[in-house]
């Protein structure tokens, strides 16, 4: 029985030591506090080392018909846009559509970054689903963005003009092309920390931004944290602006 004690007491020892912490600013082992004299400023670096495409224009006289297409970057990536952007559609690895740069403004022959229309040229049918690849190339990241889609051409269709297109291209970026959604707000209450809505909350890799969001009200808006790799650590950060606390999760996260 003495025995039984002793190991009770000794585990109790065991996991009160892991819940408390050596640093006195800190009350919890699972995370660290500093205070900040300003808020921090956090952004992923989009930028990337991939050389500039050599994409050509399809030959027309090839294809029976052409669907028309329009579409706009997200606004992540809008700050970045260039008049030497380029765009491109792939349908199974065949180049058949090409926007050497972005839409004109008519009248004025200046051009409105960020913005796209091209021509894509199809031999299927209607009814036939074939595999496009957009690809975005930003020459101001150097960096090419790609999206997949399983879908149908018509030439009767054109596609972002009723209706905008956006495409998430951030969601394909070669320099980040694993992706994973949590709840900041839950990982924050089971390790003992209140949420405040609008306060800021960041996902790092050693010193990269990997994510950042304003908390929202309702608590069910999830953080999109980009990856290089699978199974990456990721470190979450939340700053409280009302107290100038800065909270460090490490581990936080895996990939």
């Amino acid at each position: 029985m003495k025995e039984i004690k002793l190991m009770f007491v000794l585990l109790a020892g065991l996991v009160l030591g892991a819940c408390s912490s050596d640093d006195g600013d800190s009350k919890n082992a699972a995370y660290t506090e500093t205070s900040l004299s300003e808020a921090p400023v956090w952004q992923i670096d989009w930028s990337n080392n991939q050389e500039r495409p050599s994409w050509t224009e399809p030959n027309s006289s090839l294809y029976a018909y052409e669907t028309n297409m329009k579409l706009k970057l997200e606004e992540a990536l809008m700050p970045f846009a260039s008049e030497d952007d380029m765009l491109a559609v792939f349908v199974n690895n065949e180049l058949r559509g090409l926007a050497n740069g972005p839409v004109t403004i008519v009248g004025t022959g200046k051009k409105e970054n960020g913005k796209f229309m091209f021509k894509v040229f199809g031999n299927e049918t209607v009814t036939e689903t074939v595999n496009i690849s957009l690809q975005y190339y930003s020459s101001t990241l150097k960096q090419i963005f790609t999206l997949t889609d399983d879908i149908t051409l018509d030439p009767d269709l054109e596609i972002g003009f009723a209706t905008e297109y956006i495409p998430p291209f951030t969601l394909g970026s070669a320099k980040y092309p694993v992706q994973k959604k949590v709840l900041p707000e839950a990982l924050l209450t089971t390790i003992g920390i209140t949420p405040v809505a609008g306060n800021l909350v960041g996902a790092f890799v050693g010193d990269e931004c990997r994510g950042t969001m304003s908390l929202s009200e309702s608590g069910s808006k999830q953080l999109l944290i980009y990856g290089r790799n699978a199974g990456e650590s990721v470190t979450l950060k939340y700053y409280d602006a009302a107290t100038g606390k800065l909270y460090t999760i490490p581990d936080a996260v895996s990939m």
